[in-house]
């Protein structure tokens, strides 16, 4: 049987709306795995908007227009999910560094600490655009998009000195009032709660919403043309009833280069969400969680918070590290900052007792010798 050109021809367009309908199925992974099988599916993954759908099924905030203009104009969405999809990995919290830290912080100077204004010129606060979300159990709960870092007008301020802060929830604008009223109840998988003794005995509560929330907080350099997410995905750790029994505070975040800024050469940037609960269960009430904190704030080893000039550069420094998909990875390079961070405070309270001895030994010492010369 001979088959015109014409039958060719739509034999293959057939097939290549075929194979589209079933990439536009796939999630980013797959969708990803499925470009390398044929030439077929590379060519037609390099669609713009089958990754459109990917980020948008992701991350729920890509779906407002000015966000799409904004990926669009950092090399659009393929680019964009290459960028945010796989968490940052720093593992150069080393023994070297963490000697080399113990002995020259001491000889950074003020100056140099805080740096000079000059030097931040080129990084501009109004540059940098969060896309947040946040999802229960799978399913998107709320998304967020801050344009510009809130309180950073102008290299005189007290942003660029002050401890570095953003808290979404303080921001949040007149379009995003449904940020403000974020909850979360039985209805989306929360257990029930009759009594908060109860719930301080088996933690049932505790255990679903730290197993059940995710987090992505993806900053984007508009300047620079480009992204990364600076979230852990799943929780690091959180704290139970603190600083009352209906709170619950749970924490994300990754670790950051500061290499040349900070003498710790690291920092943790954390990322803290808080919810209370508002109400229990009882007669035609289900037990119901508000979200009263979303924010973010950059820790030095030290434990100190980093003033918002270095966390810019840190900032900037972050959309160009190394990252991985493999979330252990990400696990270990956290859990080994945290290692590093506790025996640096474990070896600092050491020196200062010995100082304390060393203060106390020498005042007995001035004082017994006084009252041997004045009894003589």
């Amino acid at each position: 049987m001979v088959i015109s050109t014409a039958q060719v021809e739509s034999m293959t367009s057939l097939n290549s709306d075929l194979f589209y309908d079933i990439l536009r199925r796939l999630d980013g992974p797959t969708l990803a795995s499925a470009a390398c099988a044929c030439a077929a599916f590379c060519s037609i993954s390099r669609e713009e908007r089958l990754w459109e759908d990917v980020c948008s099924s992701l991350w729920p905030s890509t779906n407002r227009e000015d966000v799409k203009s904004l990926i669009s104009s950092i090399g659009g969405f393929k680019k964009f999910y290459a960028d945010c999809f796989p968490l940052i990995v720093n593992k150069e919290v080393t023994e070297y560094q963490r000697n080399e830290y113990l002995e020259d912080s001491e000889e950074w100077t003020e100056a140099e600490y805080y740096g000079d204004i000059d030097e931040s010129e080129s990084i501009a606060a109004s540059d940098f655009v969060s896309l947040v979300d946040i999802r229960y159990k799978d399913r998107p709960v709320c998304s967020k998009v801050l344009w510009g870092i809130p309180n950073a007008n102008g290299f005189n301020g007290w942003f660029y000195n002050c401890p570095f802060r953003v808290d979404l929830l303080a921001y949040s604008s007149s379009r995003d009032n449904d940020f403000d009223g974020v909850a979360l109840s039985v209805s989306d998988g929360l257990p029930p709660v009759t009594s908060m003794e109860r719930e301080r005995k088996d933690g049932n509560l505790w255990r679903e919403l730290r197993d059940g929330l995710r987090l992505s907080w993806i900053i984007v350099n508009r300047k620079a043309k480009q992204a990364a997410n600076l979230a852990s995905w799943s929780p690091l750790g959180g704290q139970r009833h603190w600083p009352t029994d209906k709170d619950f505070v749970i924490r994300f975040g990754s670790v950051l280069p500061a290499k040349d800024i900070l003498p710790c050469q690291v920092v943790e940037c954390i990322l803290i969400m808080k919810f209370r609960m508002t109400r229990m269960e009882g007669e035609g009430v289900h037990t119901t969680l508000k979200l009263t904190e979303l924010s973010m704030q950059l820790e030095d080893m030290e434990g100190a918070y980093v003033n918002g000039r270095n966390s810019l550069l840190i900032l900037k420094e972050a959309l160009s590290c190394r990252r991985s998909k493999n979330y252990s990875e990400v696990l270990e390079s956290c859990h080994l900052y945290s290692k590093v961070q506790s025996e640096l405070k474990e070896e600092k309270m050491r020196n200062e007792n010995r100082l304390d001895r060393l203060c106390i030994l020498s005042g007995i010492t001035v004082f017994a010798t006084f009252w041997y010369y004045y009894v003589l």
